[in-house]
């Protein structure tokens, strides 16, 4: 036996029965999950008594559920992404080419007016949408994957390329004319008297997502190129395809979004989504995903979508300028990397 297995079995046998009880309140207590858990409680908490008649209102509640949807279809997508150790600064910008194409769409299929189309032509309309989304992720995932261009410049210069596409589309005006039975229905409608039917939709697809990254081979990889791509690929992994995928899967995201949003909205909003970028890689920081990769999970990122969609609303309520929302957003993600580089720093000096 080899002497760090002698070590192992020597710490194994001495160990106390109190100890596992003492490794699981470590791992809580480090877990930045559960610290995210906390400070969205205490956000609400402080809204809910600054604002008592407001904030816990079922129509708020609502309204802050409906908002933040579109938002954790992106956090969902960037949560892939940085866990690859990569990143995607253009989800933002997709989202609004997503739902200029949708809205696009849904207009010529209709003479011009939108408004009163059926389920047929709004099918095809969210087809266009995930096409849309699609192009710009596989066009990531080719320039990131294959030719080997860093994610943090191909993705910028998406963000840029994109929202200029949708505004070359469109001259810059907003698309108006969306069928009054996709909002009526799917961006202001509600199930079971209460459940906004937008929140059921981004609940399935989050639940989709946890499956599919937390049971299944996708998610294996996903977390093993995080760690170190290069072992991944020697082991067998695809790592270029995979990065295609995943890319590609977020751009898909992107466009649900932005469908979701033109549901919502009622229209196209192409100047309204500025700090959609900030807002989602922000939401899957703060959820633990690391930055450096290998590390995260859904479940994280869907807590940290709304600690910004609270301090929105909670600052509207409160009186407060809306400007300071992406300050704060942008300090607390500071200090979240902080802090992971500090655990990270730790775990490899043991």
């Amino acid at each position: 036996m080899s002497t760090s297995q002698e070590t192992s079995a020597e710490k194994l046998v001495q160990q106390t029965p109190d100890e596992p009880a003492v490794s699981l309140r470590s791992r809580l207590a480090g877990s930045n999950t559960v610290w995210t858990g906390l400070v969205l409680v205490v956000l609400c908490a402080l809204f809910s008594a600054l604002r008592p008649d407001a904030f816990l209102t079922l129509f708020n509640v609502q309204n802050l559920l409906v908002q933040a949807a579109p938002l954790l279809m992106l956090a969902v997508g960037m949560t892939f992404v940085i866990i690859t150790s990569g990143i995607d600064l253009s989800v933002g910008s997709v989202l609004v080419f997503a739902g200029v194409v949708s809205a696009m769409t849904m207009e010529a299929l209709s003479g011009g007016d939108a408004t009163g189309a059926g389920w047929g032509v709004i099918a095809i309309g969210l087809v266009a949408a995930l096409i849309g989304g699609a192009a710009w992720g596989l066009l990531n995932g080719l320039l990131v994957a294959v030719a080997r261009v860093p994610a943090l410049i191909v993705t910028l210069g998406s963000f840029g390329a994109a929202l200029g596409a949708a505004q070359l589309l469109t001259n810059g005006i907003d698309v108006r004319t969306v069928p009054s039975t996709l909002r009526t229905t799917m961006g202001t409608g509600t199930s079971f008297g209460v459940v906004p039917n937008l929140v059921i939709l981004a609940a399935i697809i989050t639940l989709l997502a946890m499956w599919l990254l937390h049971t299944t081979a996708f998610g294996r990889y996903t977390y093993a190129i995080g760690s170190n791509a290069e072992a991944a690929r020697r082991s067998g992994i695809k790592v270029t395809r995979h990065l295609i995928a995943v890319y590609t899967l977020t751009g898909v995201l992107a466009g649900l979004a932005g469908f979701m949003s033109l549901a919502y909205f009622g229209t196209t909003t192409i100047s309204g989504h500025s700090n959609d970028n900030l807002n989602s890689i922000a939401a899957v920081v703060l959820g633990g995903t690391s930055l450096f990769g290998g590390i995260g999970t859904i479940l994280g990122s869907v807590i940290g979508v709304f600690i910004p969609a609270v301090l929105d609303a909670g600052f509207v309520m409160a009186g407060v300028r809306p400007f300071w929302q992406p300050i704060a957003v942008g300090a607390v993600l500071v200090v979240a990397v902080y802090l992971d580089q500090r655990r990270r720093r730790a775990r490899n000096n043991r």
